[in-house]
């Protein structure tokens, strides 16, 4: 799904509304989605405060308003009755409320919650461009001060759409954000998606031609393109036809780090594992994963890291940084420029040694905002830091998997994919060690680098989801996820 700029979705409406949509009739759909989803997700006997500005946000929640009543509930509307200055479309529902003796249309001033009513935010959509004003402020804390379920319209009050927003400001504080045929990119980071709750993205029937040759950097993972990736098995394969995935980690006391490394990449499909680790661990891994082969370097720590021919490589879950392992890897990565997936300890290394340039075309590498940081330096927001990756992904022609709340696929041609896969429950030690493995067996399979990166941050997080669901955020573990892959291969096949 493309990810559109606030003047793309304009340019979008306008394209619609010249293939012969009017434009009242364009906010008449996105007001019945809007409405129809409410219908289906709250009880009868709901009250509901609507807040209208006075564009056409305002004359959504208008439209809406009309439409609950219509479906027998307790409606009322609040505006800022000093201000009459209306869009046309807005003027003209608002008129169609007003001719409604059972919807009261009250000041802002006015509104006071005694029925617990839930609160509707329809006052700015995505074209906000400019800090709200002292007495909106105001408003929208209040709002966000009452413990009641609170929806916005497109967008949350305060938010822009594109970019970042002062530290220190107001915004509305939705539990469900109802937005129109597109993800904003503000949704997807964790400065101002914080603000949103849960997104749903209804399709109001916008310019298919439009969309689909309108130019974007930004993307949606969806599950329509995940089924555009996903290969099923061939019956007439072997082991061999499912690549050689190579796991190196693990040190004393961190073998659990490269266990799950190998136990993912075995579990997403890998034909042929082995596991380098040091002696150490050679029980440990050989009890536990006995389908995955054991090749030994050094007793404690990573010594040596040899190179074979056909195969794809995922190094440094639980690989430390002792002397001899930076030794090793460095070696290693000055002779060697194949596939390869670089996590952890890896990316410390070569950030501590200022070694990037060893980093190969068309790696992989997977660092949490910290990693990012000593490899690339400090950014000011999460906005900044995705704009650093797309420049650093082009200077070193590797993708980098950003990881956070909505981790980021960022590609050599500057193209970013988020995710929208996975939940906080996976914030725990050894959940990247996981993806590592993932996302090693995918390119072993054959799947292009770009498909791996995208179907393989997708797949963790499902898996995720889907371990969150049975055992609880806080209760599962990076192994529950392991386990789920299974029924996310189950569903998609």
């Amino acid at each position: 799904m493309k990810i559109l700029s606030s003047s793309q979705i304009k340019e979008c409406d306008s394209a619609t509304i010249e293939k012969g949509i009017s434009s009242i009739s364009l906010m008449e759909n996105a007001a019945k989605k809007c409405a129809n989803w409410i219908v289906d997700n709250f009880k009868s006997n709901q009250s509901f405060s609507i807040f209208c500005g006075n564009g056409n946000n305002g004359g959504d929640g208008f439209a809406i308003a009309r439409m609950l009543y219509e479906k027998g509930f307790d409606v009322a509307v609040f505006i800022d009755e000093n201000n009459s200055k209306f869009s046309e479309d807005a003027k003209i529902n608002l008129n169609k409320i007003k001719a409604i003796s059972g919807i009261t249309i009250k000041d802002y001033s006015e509104f006071d919650n005694r029925d617990n009513s839930v609160i509707i935010d329809a006052l700015f959509g995505y074209g906000l461009n400019r800090e709200l004003s002292y007495d909106f402020k105001n408003l929208i804390e209040k709002l966000n001060q009452i413990p009641v379920p609170r929806i916005s319209i497109d967008i949350p009050t305060g938010l822009f759409a594109d970019k970042v927003i002062d530290e220190d400001s107001i915004v509305f504080k939705a539990d469900f954000t109802l937005t129109f045929q597109f993800y904003k990119k503000s949704f997807l980071h964790p400065e101002t998606g914080k603000f949103c709750g849960k997104i749903i993205v209804l399709n109001i029937d916008l310019d298919k031609d439009f969309i689909k040759e309108v130019g974007t950097d930004y993307f949606v993972t969806d599950e329509k393109l995940i089924k555009e990736i996903y290969k099923p098995r061939g019956d007439f394969s072997h082991k061999g036809t499912f690549g050689k995935s190579i796991l190196v980690g693990g040190s004393y006391g961190k073998m659990g780090a490269i266990l799950m490394s190998t136990l993912s990449a075995l579990k997403t499909g890998s034909g042929l594992t082995f596991t380098i680790a040091p002696e150490c661990g050679n029980f440990i891994l050989q009890s536990q994963i006995p389908e995955a082969m054991f090749i030994g370097s050094g007793e404690n720590y990573i010594d040596k890291i040899e190179i074979q021919e056909k195969a794809v490589y995922g190094i440094g879950p639980g690989l430390g940084k002792e002397k001899q392992t930076k030794k090793a890897l460095l070696e290693f990565l000055e002779s060697y420029n194949q596939y390869i997936v670089l996590d952890a300890d890896a990316l410390n290394i070569l950030a501590e040694n200022n070694k990037l340039n060893l980093i190969p075309k068309n790696a992989v590498i997977t660092p949490h905002p910290l990693e990012f940081e000593r490899l690339f330096g400090k950014t000011a927001n999460s906005f900044e830091r995705i704009e650093l990756a797309k420049q650093k992904a082009k200077e070193l022609q590797i993708f980098i998997i950003l990881k956070d709340h909505h981790t980021a696929v960022i590609t050599p041609e500057k193209k970013v994919f988020y995710n929208i896969t996975g939940n906080s429950g996976m914030a725990k030690g050894g959940s990247g060690d996981v993806l590592t493995g993932i996302l090693t067996s995918l390119i072993s399979q054959k799947y292009e680098i770009e498909k791996s990166c995208i179907f393989g941050v997708w797949l963790h997080g499902k898996a995720g989801d889907l371990a969150a669901q049975k055992f609880s955020k806080e209760a599962m573990l990076p192994t529950d996820l392991i386990n789920k892959i299974r029924e996310v291969f189950k569903s998609l096949s």
